[in-house]
C-alpha cells in the first residue's frame, strides 16, 4: 500500500539560524507541536477525513501552534502496536476499534455486547453522556487520555463461501474477528470458528482463503476493498464498534490546560462529524459493493442472531463486572 505523506525540508546552517532569531514570527512557527496519529484504515476512510478536519481546525484554533500528521494503512503497525506505541510516548496519538482496548479497560467490552445498541441515536446518547465519559476515564490507568469516541460502525457478516441469512449458515466458518471476548463469545455460539487477528493482516488472510471470512462495516468493507476477496454479504448488524481517540497521558498533560482543552474540544467535534459521514457512507457504500458484484442479504433473520448470542454473553458480562453498565445503557434505548 502507498502512503502519501507531506514531506518538509527543513533548512540548515548559519545563515537560516540568523533570518530566523531576526524574525520573532518564525521562531513562534518553530515552536508548533505536530501530533503523530496513526490509525490502520485505510486513507479513504472516515478516520482519515476527520483526521484531516482536526489538522485544519486546531492550526487555526490555535494561530499554528498545534497540527496533526496522519499515518493511516497501519504503517506504524498493528492495532496492538501502536497501542503501546502510544503508551510508550513513541507515538502521539492513535484511534481503532474499541475491541483492541478491552484488554486495558475491561469494562468497555460493554460497547461490544451483541446487539446492545438499538440504533445510532442510542449510540450517542451513550458515548457523549456520563457513560462515555466513565468509559474514557478509564484509560488513565493505562497511561492513555481517552480525548473522544470516534466510530467503527455496525459490523456485519461478509465471506468466500455461501450466503448468511439464519444462524444455521455461520456454522463451520472460519470467520476473523477481534480479540474481544464478546466477539469471540458471539460467534462461538453461532457455531462459527472465530479467528482473532489484527486489521492489517486480513486482506491477504481472506486472499489466501486461510479464512472464510470476517465482520465489519460496509464502509470498511468497501474501503478495504474485501469485495475482491469475499463474494457474500449479510447486513448482521449484530454490534456496533465505537473507536477511543487516545492520546499519551504525559504528553497531553505537557500541553499545558490552554492547549489541552483545545485538544479536547476539537477531537470531540472531529467525532460528531466522522459519526455523521459514517451514517451517509453507510448507504452509499452498500450500494457500492453491490455494484462491486457481492450478493447480498439484506433482512437476515437478526432475531434468530440475537436469541442466540445476547443474553448469554451480556450474562457473561455482567457475571465479570455486575448488570449495572449493561442495564444503564438498556434505559437509554428511549
Amino acid at each position: 500500500m502507498k502512503l502519501n505523506l507531506t514531506r518538509r525540508t527543513f533548512l540548515a546552517g548559519a545563515g537560516t539560524t540568523a533570518a530566523m532569531l531576526a524574525m520573532p514570527h518564525l521562531a513562534r512557527a518553530s515552536a508548533a507541536k505536530t501530533l503523530r496519529l496513526a490509525h490502520p484504515h485505510p486513507d479513504t476512510d472516515s478516520w482519515q477525513d476527520a483526521g484531516q478536519w482536526m489538522d485544519e481546525a486546531l492550526k487555526e484554533r490555535t494561530s499554528g501552534a498545534l497540527g496533526v500528521q496522519l499515518f493511516p494503512n497501519g504503517v506504524l503497525g498493528s492495532d496492538s502496536t501502536m497501542i503501546n506505541a502510544v503508551r510508550a510516548g513513541t507515538l502521539d496519538m492513535m484511534v481503532t476499534g474499541n475491541p483492541f482496548f478491552t484488554g486495558l479497560v475491561p469494562k468497555l467490552n460493554v460497547l461490544d455486547l451483541p446487539f446492545i445498541f438499538k440504533d445510532r441515536d442510542h449510540v450517542a446518547a451513550v458515548l457523549d453522556g456520563d457513560i462515555g465519559d466513565e468509559l474514557r476515564a478509564g484509560f488513565s490507568d493505562a497511561g492513555l487520555v481517552a480525548l473522544a469516541t470516534w466510530e467503527t460502525g455496525w459490523r456485519n457478516v461478509t465471506n468466500s463461501r455461501r450466503p448468511v441469512k439464519t444462524p444455521a449458515d455461520l456454522h463451520g466458518l472460519k470467520i476473523r474477528t477481534t480479540p474481544n471476548p464478546a466477539h469471540i463469545k458471539a460467534f462461538e455460539l453461532l457455531g462459527a470458528a472465530p479467528t482473532p487477528m489484527a486489521f492489517t493482516e486480513l486482506f491477504t488472510a481472506l486472499e489466501m482463503r486461510s479464512i472464510d471470512g470476517q465482520e465489519n462495516p460496509t464502509t470498511l468493507i468497501l474501503n478495504s476493498k474485501f469485495f475482491e476477496v469475499q463474494r457474500y454479504l449479510s447486513l448482521t448488524q449484530h454490534a456496533f464498534t465505537t473507536s477511543p481517540l487516545v492520546m499519551n497521558k504525559a504528553k497531553f498533560e505537557a500541553l499545558g490546560e490552554e492547549l489541552g482543552n483545545t485538544l479536547l474540544e476539537t477531537a470531540k467535534e472531529a467525532a460528531k462529524r466522522q459519526r455523521q459521514m459514517n451514517t451517509e457512507r453507510e448507504v452509499t457504500s452498500l450500494e457500492a459493493l453491490k455494484q462491486e458484484g457481492m450478493e447480498t442479504v439484506e433482512d437476515p433473520d437478526r432475531e434468530a442472531f440475537r436469541a442466540i448470542v445476547a443474553d448469554t454473553v451480556r450474562g457473561d458480562f455482567a457475571t465479570k463486572f455486575g448488570p449495572d453498565l449493561p442495564e444503564r445503557i438498556a434505559e437509554l434505548a428511549g
